[in-house]
């Protein structure tokens, strides 16, 4: 029988979680998952202590220290005075209200969005909220999962309920497959360079396409992780066997009758045949190849084999002019290759590419050669579960043999925390996910591009086509 409501991915979820509905007004949301860290939660916590309230669903609510954090072993001193007083503040926090934290010695700590999926936390059809804006990466599970403001933050502890317009949908189907030597990493800097960083503004995301199925989970967590970085609310990706097996014995995913029932639900979150999205775009998988960013946002994509743009060219003075600007904040020339690039730093971590996959690819690179004389090199695990993993496989030595700094996991150089920063005109190859002016230092400059890139620039001391090797 055919459905006489066909519904997408997201709308299944949004409707399911709906509270309160006004014309005209915000929806009322039920929160499912509520993860916090210490730089978006002080002032939440403290407008709950002068309103009196209690946090409504501490069960619902967890808590980590994660990006002010040093990765340094050992961990101590946080040098940073400003950042020892937020991770000493959300202990404090978590203790008063009575919500679990994951400090940075526990054995769950790690960077918010890799500690979510580690731990079985992250479920299809949930609704997510952060007060970080790429808890989209928790999309690639078919959550709708978002990152929110301070007072947000505040509203979600004391109520378990979040206020939204509902957004626009948007499918982002990729056709056929993508080209061999291409990543996860490659594919969303592809997509924004295809759409622009506000191409998505005001709209929740669905990918879809073989491209997207073949991913393994780690892939997809990459890809809805950057669908911020094309202006995205959200980023999704229906449920299929590769979730649930992902899943499957996670500590806190469902056990035993309830993972069977759950299964059943998860599996029935896709988009209903004939149902309509907002915007669809289609784009052609053999349009991808690995990717380098050269600008200062993750729109200003050149492919490995391509050059920096000429201002010249461009007929949009706008667009001339933010070209103008970005390769004068670079230093670097219209037209000079790409793979001409020298760089100072390899910086392979982040929420969005340092998973236990993300590593074993960067060490497959790097195994068995040096790193280049010129370059200061490090790792940075997304999770204390992905560091162990990534040990007793051996990767941490092939690493360090190679020149690598091995690091304890947090967000460290993705935003440059305490030490971990670039010097003014130091360039760096990262597989962050954002390359604005100062991300990772005054007057540092990132280029963003997938452990793999990173992994052989850093033997190289300029960029390469890793398709190559």
């Amino acid at each position: 029988m055919s459905n006489t409501n066909p519904k997408t991915l997201f709308e299944k979820i949004w409707e399911k979680h709906i509270v309160d509905e006004k014309e005209g007004q915000p929806t009322l949301l039920y929160v499912d998952l509520h993860m916090i860290h210490e730089v978006t939660s002080p002032q939440a916590f403290e407008g709950l202590r002068l309103s009196n309230r209690k946090v409504r669903r501490p069960d619902l609510t967890i808590a980590v220290a994660d990006h002010a954090i040093p990765t340094w072993k050992g961990r101590d001193p946080i040098s940073d005075p400003i950042a020892k007083q937020q991770v000493e503040t959300l202990s404090e926090n978590c203790k008063e209200f009575g919500v679990t934290l994951y400090d940075m010695y526990h054995k769950n700590q790690g960077i918010v969005h890799v500690i979510g999926p580690d731990l079985g936390l992250t479920q299809p059809g949930k609704i997510i909220v952060c007060g970080d804006s790429h808890t989209s990466t928790h999309g690639a599970f078919g959550a709708f999962a978002m990152g929110i403001g301070t007072s947000e933050v505040e509203h979600v502890l004391a109520t378990q309920t979040l206020r939204q317009f509902k957004p626009k949908t948007m499918n982002i189907n990729i056709n056929g497959n993508l080209p061999n030597g291409v990543t996860a990493k490659d594919l969303i800097l592809g997509i924004i360079k295809n759409i622009g960083i506000s191409g998505a503004v005001g709209h929740a995301i669905e990918y879809t396409g073989e491209a997207i199925t073949n991913l393994s989970m780690e892939g997809r967590m990459t890809v809805c992780n950057m669908s911020i970085e094309a202006g995205g609310r959200a980023g999704m990706i229906a449920p299929d066997d590769k979730t649930i097996n992902y899943l499957k014995n996670k500590p806190f995913a469902p056990k035993g009758d309830d993972f069977r029932i759950a299964t059943d639900e998860w599996l029935n979150l896709k988009t209903d045949q004939n149902a309509q999205y907002d915007t669809q775009i289609n784009i052609d998988g053999n349009e991808f190849e690995p990717f380098v960013t050269w600008g200062t946002n993750p729109g200003m994509v050149a492919p490995i084999t391509g050059k920096i743009p000429d201002p010249k060219n461009s007929q949009d003075e706008d667009e001339k002019s933010s070209i103008i600007k970005a390769l004068e904040y670079m230093g670097l020339k219209a037209n000079t290759n790409i793979q001409d690039i020298e760089i100072d730093k390899v910086f392979i971590g982040s929420c969005t590419n340092s998973r236990i996959e993300d590593l074993e690819a960067a060490a497959e690179v790097v195994k068995n050669k040096k790193v280049n004389s010129s370059v200061s090199a490090m790792v940075v695990p997304g999770s204390t579960l992905v560091k162990k993993i990534a040990e007793d496989k051996g990767l941490d030595k092939i690493f360090i043999e190679a020149g690598f700094e091995w690091r304890e996991a947090g967000c460290s150089m993705c935003l440059g925390m305490n030490p971990d920063i670039l010097s003014p005109k130091e360039r760096c190859a990262s597989t962050s996910n954002r390359n604005f002016e100062g991300r990772q230092g005054k007057d540092g400059r990132t280029h963003l591009v997938s452990p793999q890139m990173a992994a052989a620039a850093a033997i190289a001391g300029h960029f390469v086509d890793t398709r190559e090797i």
